[in-house]
């Protein structure tokens, strides 16, 4: 079914930056670069992993923060703070508990100075739109999820916004019932049921994605930057079972698994001819957020289920974030390969699966100092000092310019998690520090 076809660009995007001060006076940015036009008629998703800047791209566009360096056009007009033709809806429902159905899709119409009678027809209209029909004098507590997130939809779309911006609105939600809303919300665009021109999705669901998207965006990160930008050729309603959507959410992960290919063959034909610039070089890598425990079941699983990744996350009812920073951390230890999509085990996983305990200690001791430059770096120092004993603060400062304040500890914290499992260091959490155990020998026997 085609329909919102116009071409005029609603929001454009030229060269946006969004950097943010620490505490330290170093300046982290967390998106480079961004350029795009969004135009009416289209459903957009911006995907990637987290940490790539992806609601904060959202919020920017909405006006809701200001980008630190380019510029955002709302209707060819320089945005400056709230975009007038955006409405958001978040993924925490974000509704006032004391206020009824109706008052709290309101809101919005009273922010705009309605009249009570203009924005008490407008809020019942849409609430019968949304489905919630009979529900306009209950309170959010007697809702469920679902319709607490109806009640969301209805407030955005009360305001007839020309692009309505959603933050992972089904998230919160269980599968059955983000599935209704989806649907639900495919029938108002298509069926042109709603006061909207375009919208724009942020999600870590590739399947949601190639559901809804026209086009997709796929965000990289440190700093986030466009890796990708292509069209959806599949008329709606989409059968996830065929090949053609099959074909792009294989295309999606491979795309995200290879963070350093942002030219694969199959993507360079449908990026914007918009120059980009090349991301700075960073010094460290960033650590996935996973225990070494994670790591290992997730090899374990993959003796006998090699193959497809995306297969593989539906079989284990794993999202994006779910799977792929378990997925990144083995990477980079060497122990999976990853090749268009396919998932494989490697010589070092194989010997890591058949492994004792005290083997696999000594595989990741090994495929660690190889391979992550911060625990290489964290070993090292040790091994330098007379007391083999650091303060954890020194290694922290040294992240601080590459990473928020926030980040650089979780990368401090998940070093010394897998240097720890690996018996390279032990951390002393009272003092802060971090430390080679001396090894004891044992007395000689007379």
């Amino acid at each position: 079914m085609a329909v919102h076809t116009t071409t005029q660009s609603l929001i454009k995007l030229q060269g946006v930056s969004k950097s943010y001060l620490q505490p330290n006076g170093q300046s982290i940015t967390i998106l480079s670069n961004i350029n795009f036009d969004l135009p009416e008629g289209e459903i957009v998703a911006l995907l990637g992993p987290s940490g790539s800047g992806k609601s904060t791209l959202m919020r920017m566009i909405a006006g809701l923060i200001p980008p630190s360096s380019g510029q955002i056009y709302y209707k060819d007009s320089l945005l400056r703070g709230l975009n007038p033709g955006a409405a958001i809806i978040f993924q925490n429902f974000a509704l006032y508990p004391w206020l009824t159905v109706q008052e709290n899709v309101e809101l919005g119409l009273k922010a705009k100075g309605m009249s009570l009678e203009e924005r008490r027809t407008k809020a019942i209209k849409m609430i019968d739109v949304i489905g919630l029909d009979g529900f306009e004098g209950a309170y959010p507590k007697e809702l469920s999820g679902g319709m607490r997130q109806r009640v969301g939809f209805a407030r955005a779309l009360a305001v007839e916004p020309e692009l309505l911006c959603m933050d992972e609105p089904f998230s919160a939600l269980d599968v059955l019932t983000a599935e209704n809303l989806r649907t639900e919300l495919l029938d108002l665009w298509l069926e042109k049921r709603m006061p909207t021109k375009s919208i724009l999705i942020v999600t870590h669901s590739i399947e949601e994605a190639v559901t809804l998207a026209d086009r997709i965006i796929v965000l990289g990160r440190n700093p986030g930057r466009i890796r990708a930008d292509f069209r959806v050729d599949i008329n709606h309603y989409r059968d996830r079972k065929s090949p053609q959507f099959e074909a792009y959410v294989d295309r999606i992960y491979r795309i995200i698994t290879h963070p350093d290919q942002d030219d694969l063959p199959e993507i360079r034909q449908d990026v914007k001819s918009t120059a980009q610039e090349p991301p700075e070089p960073v010094k460290y890598q960033s650590l996935p957020l996973v225990r070494i425990g994670a790591i290992a079941g997730f090899v374990e699983i993959l003796e006998n289920r090699q193959g497809d990744l995306y297969r593989l996350a539906q079989e284990m009812l794993l999202e994006l974030d779910d799977l792929y920073p378990i997925v990144e951390a083995a990477k980079m230890m060497e122990l999976v390969s990853l090749k268009e999509g396919d998932i494989h085990l490697t010589q070092v996983g194989k010997k890591f699966i058949d492994g004792s305990i005290d083997q696999r200690k000594g595989i990741i001791r090994q495929q660690i100092l190889q391979n992550i430059r911060l625990i290489k770096q964290i070993y090292a120092s040790l091994t330098a000092s007379p007391k083999q004993r650091i303060s954890g603060e020194f290694f922290l400062e040294l992240l601080q310019p590459y990473f928020t304040q926030n980040e650089a500890q979780r990368q401090l914290d998940t070093a010394i998690a897998w240097g720890r499992y690996a018996e390279l260091f032990v951390y002393d959490e009272p003092s802060g520090e971090i430390y080679i155990e001396p090894i004891e020998h044992n007395s000689p026997v007379n």
